[in-house]
């Protein structure tokens, strides 16, 4: 079933800046990586979904809040805001630093950094259930998010 796109190769690449209200919050971001697929005028390849924050991540799952609330709840769990570091019953290390969201760097290893995804026919190719999600740990302020698609140029 291989099919092989041959033309000229090309990359698009945009930024996307978010600003959530909350410390931590969850942003579907599909029709936004969609709309730059389009406007790239790739028709085959791969576009890359980059947060560009240590405590931000991108990531692929269904858009349903109820499993947004889920993911933050668990997170919480695994990597909680005054986290201890079981040895000697003090907060993250990473606060000595005089920052305190050591657990939203925790919460962005936990989730992953990136997605990639296939781009075909000038769409993002997604399953049935597919959304891409921005995840934010220590929000309130501007983030960036990285979009680049690569790929073969549609012809004209």
């Amino acid at each position: 079933m291989g099919v092989r796109k041959t033309g000229e190769y090309a990359t698009y690449t945009e930024e996307l800046t978010i600003t959530t209200p909350e410390r931590y919050q969850i942003v579907c971001i599909t029709n936004d990586v969609e709309r730059i697929v389009q406007e790239s005028g790739i028709e085959d390849g791969l576009v890359l979904v980059n947060p560009m924050h240590i405590t931000a991540s991108c990531y692929v799952n269904d858009l349903e809040y109820g499993l947004h609330h889920d993911i933050m709840a668990w997170l919480e769990k695994l990597a909680p805001f005054h986290g201890q570091d079981g040895q000697d019953g003090e907060e993250y290390h990473h606060h000595r630093t005089g920052e305190d969201n050591g657990d939203a760097h925790l919460k962005r290893q936990l989730l992953g950094q990136q997605v990639t995804m296939s781009v075909q026919n000038g769409r993002l190719q997604l399953g049935t259930w597919e959304q891409i999600h921005y995840a934010e740990f220590d929000g309130r302020r501007p983030k960036r998010i990285l979009v680049k698609v690569v790929g073969i140029l549609a012809e004209n």
